[in-house]
């Protein structure tokens, strides 16, 4: 049963096992909790692409997977994914409904396990990789600012905590990246032949963004300037749409967007940039 999400206002801990803010039960509501094999394959590229040295670099290299849905699958994935780096990863799946849980515990070995929880990240220490995909889009947007704190306080130093949301089977993504102190950047994946346009992933922005799609907001201007640099890229489209999206990425970059990362990834029909120039306007 998917509840009314209710307010999750201001960090309500630091540090520890991450115990509740309501007598102890897990901050957050239940979700609707749809999810599919596979449909997280495009933010965990990424997280063992580029921030792969986030993972080498840890203490403790635990990674959860917030809000993982009616089925495990996409935190077995997440684990099979992040041991390929780093063979002594351990990841922890957190639902807030027992039930999942519980199916998720049949699942369980050496370094993976599902346990109760929500926001408040009911974990020992402080993770690397907190990952909560199609997850806050189910809140007010008011409320995510107060749940990325949360989260935030929650990290490990050089940590990561990736809001996102994807459709159905993966095909278009887009998350927000932040570390302990900060979002940092906001990252855009599509499959090729799933897109006419590149703003066509604006029904899949996080929640911080996706009410700020509209003129005057510096993410309806970013992606109007995708769609401006994809139509001109067009006379590329007969040697393939990596290169055309590819093309895209460095007319943004002259343009001067602040991309990052480079053609290995525009190939993939990835791009990153950083978040002040797509942040909500006050």
């Amino acid at each position: 049963m998917v509840q009314k999400a209710e307010r999750v206002l201001a960090p309500r801990n630091q540090g520890g096992t991450g115990r509740g803010a309501r007598g102890g039960r897990p901050v957050g509501n239940v979700t609707r909790g749809t999810t599919n094999p596979n449909r997280m394959r495009r933010v965990d590229r990424w997280l063992t692409g580029p921030q792969a040295w986030r993972l080498r670099a840890a203490a403790d290299p635990v990674a959860v997977d917030l809000g993982y849905g009616a089925s495990p699958a996409t935190a077995v994935e997440l684990f099979d994914r992040l041991c390929a780096v780093r063979a002594d990863m351990r990841v922890v799946g957190i639902e807030i409904e027992p039930e999942r849980v519980r199916q998720g515990q049949a699942l369980e070995r050496t370094g993976l396990k599902f346990q109760l929880g929500g926001f408040e990240l009911p974990v020992a220490g402080n993770p690397v990789v907190v990952r909560a995909f199609n997850v806050l889009r189910q809140y007010e947007e008011a409320d995510v600012p107060g749940i990325w704190r949360l989260v935030q306080g929650r990290l490990a130093g050089g940590g990561l905590f990736i809001d996102g949301t994807c459709d159905e089977i993966g095909r278009r993504a887009a998350w927000v990246a932040l570390d302990a102190e900060r979002p940092l950047s906001l990252s855009v994946s599509m499959r090729f032949g799933a897109f006419t346009m590149p703003s066509d992933v604006a029904e899949r922005l996080p929640k911080a963004l996706i009410h700020r799609n509209v003129p005057g907001e510096r993410i309806h201007a970013y992606l109007q300037a995708m769609d401006r640099a994809w139509l001109e890229a067009a006379p590329l489209a007969s040697f393939g749409n990596k290169q055309r999206f590819s093309a895209m990425c460095r007319a943004l970059l002259d343009a001067g967007w602040p991309i990052h990362d480079g053609p290995s990834r525009w190939r993939l029909g990835e791009v990153t940039v950083g978040w002040d120039a797509v942040a909500p306007r006050s």
